[in-house]
């Protein structure tokens, strides 16, 4: 940069003189900035709609293509207290009847509480229980479940939390309130395999006793009983129920029967039996196509208003230096204006635009016959009846949330409980075709287009590294050109500056003669 002086000599405003001769060069290095942003702004608005797309695509459209997406059935129960039932692929249509005998249960001992007036801790001993035992006490402690079984030795020492780990590596679950004195233990799984025993000798019998963990292993329920050192124990039992008159038992309280998983809750009353109704799910299948036309229109009517949106002809994006003499309300209502028309006649954007319109309004085979979506109460409203921008929106007559349709027939939920094969087959055709045409319009393109986009990406991003270089370049050559004048001027200034100063010496020379 070249050395800036003013007009001190000269008397010159050459900052003015210099900022006008370079303004025509520095306009070419702002008009293109303009182009750069507006182009940023393009590819945002086109970044935007594209991921709109794509969701459109594979949220929707994907999985409508398949038949297995509509195979939606519901189950509905006369007693759902009793039995609560999911639907699976599988399940057949069909009305059947059911019977819970008994729930499953898993085996459970309470502890009864253990008698010490002092305090029993995990660490307290058998010996801390009974002073009177002498070091000649011995014996063991078997504890049996399923497949496992653990044996320990006791004497005196032996203490709670010995016990307890050898309850755990049996296969149980264990363990021991110091507050009410008490052990509880439980079967890991529900069911009559989870049934375990807590077995001994004469010397260990005593010590279960002290622990208050003897009980009668070959009963049902030791039953209710007010005394605090009686042990209570719950024997593990498998769930029954009668399905169609069939009898199914389970370790668990649920089954999964023919594609359909039920799961008990209570025992039915004698005699009583739960209806169970499994019927083409309507309401899903609807809700479906309901959902897909919703984000459809969402998108079409989106592009549509980019398309034909009011010109901007004559506005460019602002410079720091415009923005300036700009409230930022008004900047960033006149970079609305812009912004708003920047897909505006766009070619890509008609293209999408009317490959999905073609087939939306185009026909499917089904059966030997060509349908369209209004042969199941889908249609547009009408050029002259819809909204501006929504003229290729699609409604469903008897649609509730719909007020332009609410009061129409509901031809589409009456088809698809009536003829659901027929629904089926068209909108996985229709969807088959959207898809398809979408993955066309969105394959990469050499140099133009990155594969899943909608629009030329890559020819975007060169186009604005290509401004990016021409800026710099630009920006390099105005700052030459700027640098030159102040350099001439310099040298003017420092001439003059000569000038002055020998003029000086002369007139001093000839004052002292």
């Amino acid at each position: 940069m070249s050395m800036r002086m003013t007009g001190m000599f000269s008397g010159m405003d050459t900052e003015s003189i210099i900022q006008e001769l370079v303004s025509a060069k520095r306009t070419k290095v702002d008009t293109q900035k303009k182009a750069h942003t507006k182009l940023e702004w393009k590819q945002d608005a086109w970044k935007d709609l594209n991921t709109k797309l794509k969701n459109l695509q594979s949220k929707y459209i994907a999985n409508m293509r398949f038949s297995d997406a509509y195979s939606k059935k519901t189950t509905k129960v006369s007693n759902s207290s009793a039995v609560s039932v999911i639907t699976g692929e599988g399940a057949v249509n069909g009305v059947q009847t059911l019977e819970v005998s008994r729930l499953a249960k898993t085996a459970y001992l309470t502890g009864g509480k253990i008698q010490s007036s002092k305090e029993v801790t995990a660490l307290t001993t058998l010996g801390d229980l009974d002073a009177t035992l002498g070091d000649d006490f011995s014996g063991t402690i078997t504890v049996g479940a399923g497949d496992k079984q653990k044996t320990l030795n006791i004497d005196k020492n032996t203490s709670i939390s010995t016990v307890l780990n050898t309850m755990k590596e049996a296969g149980l679950n264990a363990s021991y309130d110091a507050g009410q004195k008490r052990f509880f233990v439980s079967a890991k799984t529900s069911g009559e395999d989870g049934n375990f025993s807590i077995t001994s000798g004469d010397a260990g019998q005593k010590a279960l006793k002290m622990l208050g963990i003897s009980y009668d292993a070959s009963a049902e329920s030791t039953g209710k009983s007010d005394d605090e050192a009686a042990a209570h124990y719950t024997k593990g039992q498998d769930a029954e129920i009668y399905l169609n008159g069939a009898k199914f038992t389970d370790s668990t309280n649920v089954f999964e029967i023919n594609g359909l998983t039920f799961t008990a809750l209570s025992a039915t009353a004698p005699g009583e039996t739960v209806t169970v109704t499994t019927e083409q799910d309507t309401d899903g299948i609807y809700d479906m196509v309901k959902n897909f036309l919703k984000e459809y229109n969402s998108v079409i009517n989106e592009m549509d208003k980019l398309y034909n949106a009011d010109s901007a002809k004559g506005y460019e994006p602002l410079t720091d230096d415009e923005k300036e003499s700009l409230s930022d309300s008004e900047v960033e209502k006149y970079e609305k204006k812009i912004k708003d028309a920047l897909l505006r006649r766009d070619d890509n954007l008609s293209t999408v635009n009317s490959a999905l319109q073609q087939i939306m309004s185009g026909g499917v085979e089904v059966g030997g016959k060509t349908m369209y979506l209004s042969d199941f109460g889908i249609d547009t409203l009408g050029y002259f009846t819809a909204a501006e921008n929504e003229k290729h929106a699609y409604h469903i007559d008897g649609d509730s949330d719909d007020a332009s349709t609410a009061g129409n027939a509901d031809k589409l939920k009456t088809m698809i409980s009536n003829d659901p094969d027929t629904v089926i087959s068209f909108f996985t055709s229709l969807s088959q075709k959207l898809y398809g045409k979408m993955t066309d319009l969105s394959k990469s393109v050499d140099g133009y287009r990155t594969f899943g986009n909608f629009y030329d990406d890559k020819k975007m991003k060169s186009d604005y590294d290509d401004y990016t270089s021409k800026i710099k370049e630009l920006e390099k050559k105005l700052q030459d050109y700027e640098d030159k004048w102040y350099s001439k001027f310099s040298k003017m200034e420092t001439a003059l500056a000569k000038m002055q100063s020998n003029s000086s010496v002369v007139t001093g020379l000839l004052g002292g003669s």
